[in-house]
């Protein structure tokens, strides 16, 4: 079994996108009590996807704004740890996993209530978190603890380019 050099757990290995065996990848970043969690777990994730190569190009090179799905996990990011830290006391620890043909986003807290999506209020702010990850991750849910709960997302590597999918 293999380690990635800032992965806290390693598993037997699936197959990459060339066919040639690849070890699943796993980081994780504690945040508790860190100063800025959204901002560090944004950067974080950022980084772990540049070093894993699931950064893809541009969908779209005529798109002024050059957008990619890599830009929608950091999204996605954003609002699950902008969510543990409006509701659930902040967040405790991002962790990332690349298995197989998945990216999956955990970001985990204290707090064993469970998140529920709901219809936000026009003219008024907030409310979207938990329809954003909806709309944008293939799989989302929440996994309880007896110390807390994870709130996870995970995104299909065909979509985002990442090595798995040959991209």
């Amino acid at each position: 079994m293999q380690m990635d050099p800032m992965t806290s757990s390693a598993s037997p290995g699936g197959v990459g996108g060339s066919g040639t065996l690849r070890q699943p990848r796993q980081r994780s970043l504690s945040l508790t009590g860190v100063a800025e969690p959204v901002l560090r777990g944004r950067e974080f994730t950022r980084r772990t996807l540049a070093d894993w190569s699931w950064l893809p190009e541009p969908r779209d090179p005529s798109d002024p704004m050059g957008l990619s799905i890599g830009d929608d996990v950091l999204l996605l990011v954003s609002e699950t740890l902008s969510n543990a830290c409006l509701h659930a006391g902040g967040p405790t620890e991002v962790v990332i996993t690349a298995s197989g043909a998945v990216l999956r986003v955990e970001v985990r807290d204290a707090s064993t209530v469970v998140p529920k999506v709901t219809v936000p209020r026009p003219a008024l702010p907030g409310g979207y978190g938990l329809l954003v990850v909806r709309l944008l991750s293939d799989r989302w849910g929440t996994t309880v603890s007896a110390g807390g709960k994870a709130v996870w997302f995970e995104v299909d590597a065909a979509r985002i380019g990442g090595p798995e999918a040959g991209g």
